[in-house]
């Protein structure tokens, strides 16, 4: 569960495999967003994609990490969990991903290796080897946010659902998400146009109802979530971009 209720915060945007050819991130590029339930900073997330690629099964390499942290009064709990996914810069299809949770007195690391050949995903945890079947073009948790930021949105409908596979705390999804339309919302930088997606969730004791996630994307080149809201069992979650740098195209802020 302690695995779930982190990883979940950024399950939004880890979903399709649809892309248009025009990228929309280069390297160097990083985005930190605040985490807050209620009035209270619970913690933060920071998104980035290293500056130079890495050799990975023999394919050049994006390596793209999150670390989700807590911050204020919830860092009693000492949270610092990190995941990394090292992704081709062909077919933006994970090689390798890597997890670390660090929570407490609470330890987990786990490495899952992507063979899209044979499609098969082999875990790595303690002694421990682990090798599941997987459907093709299988994403992990990162890859498949990057895969999102690359869908031709132009070719969405309002209320259009899309779906794609995912690999994820050691089971296989078959994740959907739902177009919601166009919008404005007021950030930090100021208004920006967005555009609104909602998960589709299974039946589950974690959140709350089917449409528990809301994602609002940048509506330009970028297709960045500027701002997330969860709703678990216990309360709602809301993510908001707090800083970035080095990001491909300029945003379109507004008073």
């Amino acid at each position: 569960m302690r695995f779930r209720i982190f990883a979940y915060l950024f399950l939004p945007v880890a979903l399709l495999s649809f892309r248009s050819s025009q990228n929309t991130f280069q390297m160097g590029e990083e985005y930190n967003y605040r985490v807050k339930y209620g009035i209270l900073t619970i913690g933060s997330a920071n998104v980035g994609v290293d500056t130079r690629t890495y050799q990975v099964n023999g394919l050049p390499c994006y390596k793209i990490h999150i670390l989700g942290r807590t911050e204020g009064i919830t860092d009693l709990f000492r949270v610092r969990n990190t995941y990394t996914t090292y992704m081709d810069t062909l077919n933006y299809l994970p090689q390798k991903f890597e997890y670390s949770a660090r929570e407490n007195n609470y330890k987990r690391d786990q490495v899952l290796y992507f063979d899209h050949h044979k499609n098969v995903v082999v875990k790595k945890e303690k002694e421990s080897v682990d090798t599941y079947n997987v459907p093709d073009n299988i994403h992990d948790v990162i890859s498949g946010y990057y895969s999102l930021r690359h869908v031709d949105f132009s070719q969405f409908s309002m209320g259009q659902t899309y779906s794609a596979p995912l690999f994820f705390d050691d089971e296989f999804y078959r994740f959907k998400v739902r177009y919601g339309g166009k919008s404005t919302i007021k950030t930090r930088f100021g208004k920006v146009n967005v555009l609104k997606l909602n998960p589709v969730l299974p039946d589950n004791k974690l959140f709350k109802g089917e449409d528990a996630i809301r994602v609002w994307v940048s509506d330009d080149r970028n297709r960045v979530p500027v701002k997330i809201e969860v709703d678990f069992s216990f309360g709602t979650i809301v993510m908001e971009m707090r800083k970035y740098k080095k990001n491909l195209f300029p945003f379109n802020w507004m008073e």
